[in-house]
């Protein structure tokens, strides 16, 4: 291409200085970094509806299961996911076989104690090993982080010895006390109070505020959503265990619910609807939470993943 350098003829100028592109280049910018071909896109759908399938699926069988009527067959060759004689009988069954209102309330006085306790415990041990210094920060750290690879069944028998020796053992008191403070809740307020600027703990000293006041006025206001993460896992954990309770508890009158749904599995093995709807029970209380909290849920898991 020649360039014609007469001032009175416009100069040529070539296609890339311009701002076009050739159509074969613009082709090939279409599948850039953030852009999925149509090959990727469906391997990505197919998976993301298989994860749905293996996640949702359970529950949904469980809800169908604890719909469907007497005289309809659950145990068909192909299995069918809505009920042909929808009904609410077994919900009421269930009240009458078990007194689920009692363990009900047992296992939401457990939960508000493991839930109180992981919310007060896990910020104050939070805020300082992030924002305070002292000797041994960094061991007392590493032992939290420690905590994480042993699996609860190691020491679920020095905790019933521990629980029993202090004369808590068939007591709701003594079903919540190992869980009230938990070390991954612990971490996860770390990294919260961690991820906030230090500049603003230095203004306020120079402003005359001790620890407690930066505590309650300025950490805590900043990790609400990592509050509400620690609560929805401390409830989940608490309302969902079974093993503990089961060891604790020595009266069916203070069985938790998962402990006290079991008497429907042994009276009624020949009747999973029932059992299904028990489940469906159990589960109504972990929605309810997971609603109210769940607008600052999602902002508590992006808490900490940026500085300032």
């Amino acid at each position: 291409m020649s360039i014609v350098t007469d001032p009175a003829r416009p100069v040529a100028v070539p296609d890339d200085a311009a701002g076009t592109t050739p159509p074969k280049r613009r082709k090939r910018a279409g599948f850039g970094f953030n852009s999925m071909s149509p090959g990727e896109k469906l391997v990505r759908y197919l998976l993301l509806a298989f994860v749905l399938l293996i996640t949702i699926g359970p529950f949904l069988w469980q809800l169908s299961t604890s719909l469907k009527g007497s005289g309809e067959d659950i145990y068909t060759r192909i299995p069918r996911l809505f009920p042909s004689q929808p009904t609410l009988d077994h919900y009421g069954a269930v009240a009458d076989t078990i007194p689920v209102w009692d363990y009900m309330r047992n296992s939401l006085q457990v939960a508000v104690l493991v839930v109180g306790g992981n919310i007060i415990g896990s910020s104050l041990a939070g805020f300082a090993l992030s924002r305070l210094e002292f000797r041994f920060r960094r061991i007392v750290l590493g032992l939290f982080l420690a905590t994480l690879v042993l699996p609860g069944e190691v020491t679920i028998i020095s905790q019933y010895v521990t629980v029993r020796e202090l004369g808590l053992a068939n007591t709701l008191f003594g079903v919540a006390l190992p869980g009230m403070i938990g070390a991954l809740n612990v971490l996860l307020m770390y990294n919260a109070f961690r991820s906030l600027p230090v500049e603003v703990d230095q203004a306020a000293v120079v402003d005359g505020a001790n620890v407690w006041q930066r505590f309650v006025y300025i950490g805590l206001p900043s990790v609400r959503g990592t509050i509400s993460v620690v609560a929805i896992f401390a409830f989940i954990g608490a309302w969902d265990d079974f093993l503990w309770p089961l060891i604790v508890l020595t009266d069916p009158d203070k069985y938790t619910l998962t402990v006290g749904l079991q008497y429907l599995s042994g009276t009624f093995s020949n009747n999973p609807r029932l059992i299904a709807a028990g489940t469906m029970i159990a589960f109504i209380p972990i929605v309810i939470v997971f609603a109210v909290c769940q607008r600052f849920f999602f902002k508590g898991v992006e808490e900490g993943a940026v500085k300032g």
